[in-house]
């Protein structure tokens, strides 16, 4: 089985082919990063438009690199929801033209279970597994059982970590995307210099926050002296801002891994996915945390792990084994909690 994946939930046009034997045969990222970042974030009505503007050429260019014609494909699956509405219309209604000229099934892939899957791809993770999914804006803890089938055991109740490493970065004047600049800018910083508080670390459960730390943040650079900011400030503020996300999510985990642990005894994999598990620091502290805990921990390539269309193709496929289609008046969604996921358990 071989299937076209599109994704345009956000700021990447992506498209990607892949087989069933996990194999990828093509997959093209077109970044929007030039398009956005002179306004400090992504711009909905920028991204759509750019979407429209080069998805025919990522997709050619996707099909060139597979050595792969539309009819050599079994499948289309594309992003349908959650994520910016008029991307997702672009990408969604291109991949229902390409089903329909060619009378083959079309997959509505909800972003999130594009993350929830990817290790399965890239590493054949068994179910089921425990999984941290943290990107710009979603952080929680879902028991993953098969397709469709999502367990929520816990999640942010504010802020998304992704969402305050960028607005963190904005603040200490590091660019866009947050992300990888706080990271960079964190590895030549005194992660000690500033004490950040610890939302939720030693409380029951697995509930997370982070609206609190973004706060000490902006006061952090508030208290400094002088008009701006200098690097070395800046680059220990972001060592000290990563340093206490991190001690965060392994505070977190540990609880997500106890309750995961009990109802699940046979699951012994620990999975992060989303575009915030790039990040080498978060990768290094979870993965020791869970050697400790006796789990395996798993994170997809840094560049599987920001939007692409290679996960969206392999939910699909993933869907298609289990004859789940969905027709071509499949209606876009902003907001698809994993809840609604055709085949869910809870």
């Amino acid at each position: 089985m071989i299937v076209l994946g599109i994704e345009t939930s956000c700021d990447e046009t992506a498209a990607a082919i892949v087989a069933d034997n996990r194999s990828i045969l093509g997959n093209v990222i077109y970044s929007q990063l030039d398009e956005h970042r002179v306004f400090g974030g992504v711009v909905p009505e920028i991204a759509a438009r750019a979407h429209l503007d080069i998805l025919e050429d990522v997709i050619r260019r996707t099909l060139a690199e597979a050595g792969t014609d539309v009819g050599d494909l079994d499948g289309i699956a594309a992003t349908a929801g959650p994520g910016l509405i008029g991307g997702v219309i672009v990408g969604a209604m291109t991949a229902k033209a390409m089903a329909a000229t060619r009378n083959l099934p079309f997959v509505a892939v909800n972003h999130l279970e594009g993350h929830a899957l990817t290790a399965r791809l890239t590493d054949d993770v068994a179910f089921p597994y425990l999984m941290l999914l943290v990107s710009g804006g979603h952080c929680q803890f879902l028991a993953v059982t098969a397709p469709g089938r999502y367990e929520l055991m816990g999640g942010t109740v504010d802020d998304a970590v992704g969402e305050a490493f960028d607005k963190s970065a904005k603040m200490m004047g590091l660019g866009f995307p947050g992300g990888p600049a706080v990271e960079t800018a964190a590895r030549l910083g005194d992660a000690k210099r500033f004490s950040f508080p610890r939302p939720m670390k030693g409380r029951p459960g697995c509930d997370m926050s982070f609206s609190g730390l973004k706060t000490s943040v902006r006061q952090a650079i508030l208290d400094l002296p002088g008009d701006s900011l200098s690097e070395a400030d800046a680059a220990d503020i972001a060592a000290s801002f990563q340093a206490a996300v991190a001690d965060v999510l392994a505070d977190r985990c540990v609880h997500a891994i106890a309750a995961f642990d009990e109802k699940y005894p046979g699951g012994k994999t620990f999975v992060i996915a989303g575009g915030v598990a790039a990040n080498s620091a978060l990768r290094e502290k979870l993965t020791s945390l869970c050697a400790l805990l006796g789990f395996r921990c798993v994170a997809p390539p840094p560049a599987l792990c920001t939007d692409n269309g290679a996960m969206i193709a392999w939910a699909g496929i993933e869907r298609l084994r289990l004859g789940l289609t969905d027709g071509l008046d499949f209606a876009p969604r902003p907001r698809w909690p994993l809840a609604e996921l055709q085949g869910v358990s809870t």
